[in-house]
């Protein structure tokens, strides 16, 4: 009978195995510590203020050559009396990237998306109406872009909309200084394909609008932008590992259908998952360099959350077709209850993801923290996602704790068993249990992974006061692992061509003799280790 690879396979081989494999992942780690920038570049860019003595709101009002605005110093000054300023008059202008060292910068495609985040300073004046602590503010914003070669002159319009937010304010204990009021996010771009851009914002103060935001006196826009060295890095992992996952994984799928058997379960659930890595390696941000992609956000998390899917669903098919219980399952049908609770997990988190990234496909500036019913129902998201995967991880490891008893339990067999037999049987049972521990690390650190994620994302939407940064080597760490924790399954639970010698064999040369109870007609997940297991051998 022929088992799997890990079960056969010599000792040396396999530590040339799982060296290099581990290799791999150290040169993953040592790629985002050592060569990978951070991933994200952080910048506050202060805005010019604008006079628009024509009230046309057509116009862009640029800052980068002078002459495309007549800047206005201070709001609440003297300045502003003799020219009569209201609110229709003042247009707020951001020109990005902004210079540094007094050489013009340009966007490049290898940053690959932009979020805008504004911030107000309102200042406080006893002589005026204080400010409520919750303030909704109505914002006339207009996004244009130019490029390259284009007249210094020539904005072309990408977006426009006027969008409601709701501001959090705190009033200072001094007159004169600015209230403490929250971040308010602005915009979100999926590609960064054009070298510059502009944003001209308005507060109109019209109706009801604007009538409870106090004195404004400037704004900030920090903007947040992948680096384009981080991109690099990123991209060359998964042109590396592309090939190698689908090569292995076809050799994996061909040993299997070489076989007189149908594919069992997990052998199943091993090449989804290797189908699954290989959606999410594939390198399509290359297009983006030659064309723009807006929805490039949103399919590397439909791509993520695909992944997400098949390594939890795998997981736990893994343990439990290990697990070794009198419980007989057959195929997925004995799996639904768990796998429904991940598909509705994933599912969720879809929704989720389209309800803003979907409608930010037509309007960068639509985001569903934008008011307190959007931002509860975005926060109970993010707080359930991460209790769910705490849970799982709980969940997953109670299972491995009880196949891990249960091996201790029955391995009283193995001292009635011959002795090449039962030394085999104990190699394979370490090997066995490794696995298990690689799998219990690797969810882990996806798991840590997903809720730092979530959390970090939140800094700039529901709470900025959150201290908390991304390493590059944690990113490419942990694609990394990814990566050789599949390659190294696709590899070691691929079926084996050596046959174990029969047991008539054994017999004659040790004058022992082995019995064992009558094999179930389908066919083991792991053959050697599920025989030992799950019948009892006498001597």
């Amino acid at each position: 009978m022929a088992g799997a690879v890990v079960e056969n396979l010599s000792n040396r081989k396999l530590i040339v195995l799982i060296s290099f494999l581990l290799i791999c992942l150290l040169v993953c780690f040592l790629l985002g510590g050592l060569v990978a920038p951070a991933p994200s570049n952080v910048q506050s860019v202060l805005a010019t203020k604008c006079y628009d003595n024509s009230q046309n709101k057509s116009k862009f009002f640029y800052v980068r050559p002078n002459g495309g605005c007549d800047k206005i110093d201070d709001l609440h000054g003297p300045e502003a009396e003799e020219r009569h300023i209201t609110d229709k008059n003042v247009v707020f202008a951001f020109q990005l990237p902004i210079p540094r060292g007094g050489i013009e910068l340009d966007y490049s495609r290898w940053m690959q998306n932009l979020i805008g985040i504004l911030q107000i300073d309102v200042t406080f004046f006893k002589e005026w109406e204080l400010m409520e602590p919750r303030v909704p503010v109505t914002i006339d914003a207009r996004l244009g872009y130019r490029n390259k070669g284009d007249p210094e002159d020539e904005w072309k319009e990408y977006a426009t909309s006027t969008e409601s937010r709701t501001m959090d304010c705190s009033p200072p204990e001094r007159d004169g200084y600015l209230y403490n009021c929250s971040l308010l996010p602005l915009f979100e771009l999926g590609a960064l394909h054009h070298d510059y851009y502009l944003l001209n914002l308005r507060f109109p103060v019209i109706y009801e609008n604007n009538r409870g935001l106090g004195p404004v006196s400037d704004l900030w826009l920090v903007v947040i932008n992948q680096n384009g060295g981080f991109t690099k890095v990123w991209l060359s992992l998964k042109t590396i590992f592309f090939p190698m996952v689908v090569g292995v994984m076809i050799w994996f799928w061909r040993r299997v259908q070489l076989l007189a058997r149908q594919p069992t379960l997990l052998e199943s659930m091993l090449l989804a998952l290797g189908v699954a890595l290989s959606t999410l390696n594939l390198p399509l941000e290359y297009l983006t360099l030659s064309f723009e992609m807006p929805f490039m956000l949103l399919l590397g998390d439909m791509k993520q959350g695909i992944f997400y899917s098949m390594l939890l669903s795998f997981w736990l098919v893994f343990a439990g077709e290990h697990l070794m219980d009198d419980n007989e399952r057959k195929g997925l049908r004995g799996y639904w209850k768990q796998l429904s609770c991940v598909g509705v997990g994933c599912l969720s988190m879809f929704i989720f993801d389209m309800c803003e990234r979907g409608i930010q496909l037509r309007n960068p500036f639509y985001s569903i923290w934008a008011n307190e019913i959007g931002t509860q129902i975005a926060l109970s998201f993010v707080i359930i996602a991460g209790i769910a995967a705490g849970v799982y991880f709980l969940f997953l490891s109670y299972i491995i704790y009880r196949v891990f008893r249960n091996i201790s339990a029955k391995r009283q067999a193995l001292p009635a068993m011959a002795s090449a037999r039962r030394h085999f049987y104990e190699g394979v049972i370490y090997r066995f249990k490794f696995l298990m521990l690689a799998t219990l690390l690797c969810a882990a650190m996806t798991v840590v992974g997903f809720i730092l994620g979530q959390v970090s994302e939140g800094k700039w939407k529901w709470d900025e006061d959150i201290n908390l940064e991304y390493t590059s080597a944690f990113f490419t760490g942990v694609y990394g692992m990814w990566n050789v924790y599949i390659l190294a399954l696709l590899c070691l639970y691929s079926p084996s061509h050596k046959r174990w010698p029969s047991e008539s064999a054994g017999q004659d040369e040790t004058n022992e003799e082995i019995e064992f109870t009558p094999l179930p007609t389908e066919p083991s997940e792991l053959s050697s280790l599920t025989a030992m297991i799950k019948k009892t051998a006498t001597d």
